[in-house]
């Protein structure tokens, strides 16, 4: 059961309207965890610009849904995982690196590399040794692209928390064979 109540578009406050009808333009749905966002329109618009910026970067949004991947599964949120098993496949990652992904690996030496740097970013708080760094940058990421991979893991662990701590309903379809914590 949900401990953060979602907004219905209709009835909502007109700036959460207005930012909930982007997102249904732009995804043909609304999930709820943008409905539960959309209770402050701050954290919703917040949300929104933060991902679309980066959508604007360096990273191909494959990459991007594979690091989404790795977060999910290191902070533990069922909601993310299986929002980002949908949107990884719409982004074009095959079926072998949507599981692979979940454990920071992909078929892609570049891309694992990323997928290994961020996972070492979430398990070290941030405090990644010169050995993470070097690997990162040997792979051919330069330091805007890594600062990248920080930010996508910065904007998936506010969504993993955000559903983690609101118990979101799902409106995914669950990614079978894994178990998250909650």
């Amino acid at each position: 059961m949900p401990r953060l109540a979602t907004v219905d578009p209709a009835v909502a406050e007109p700036p959460a309207r207005a930012l909930l009808g982007k997102v249904e333009r732009a995804l043909g749905t609304t999930p709820n965890m943008m409905r539960a966002m959309a209770s402050s329109p701050a954290v919703l618009d917040a949300y929104l610009q933060f991902s679309g910026a980066l959508s604007k970067g360096r990273l191909p949004g494959r990459v991007q849904e594979q690091i989404a991947l790795v977060a999910a599964v290191e902070n533990d949120c069922g909601y993310c995982l299986a929002a980002h098993t949908v949107l990884g496949a719409k982004a074009g990652v095959s079926e072998a690196d949507l599981a692979a992904g979940r454990s920071a690996r992909a078929s892609d030496p570049k891309t694992e590399a990323a997928l290994t740097f961020a996972k070492a970013v979430i398990t070290t708080k941030g405090f990644v040794s010169d050995d993470d760094l070097a690997a990162v940058r040997s792979a051919g990421y330069s330091d805007g692209e890594i600062g990248e991979i920080v930010a996508a893991v910065a904007l998936n662990t506010f969504t993993n928390y955000f559903n983690s701590v609101g118990q979101t309903t799902l409106d995914f379809p669950p990614v079978p064979g894994v178990i998250i914590n909650h």
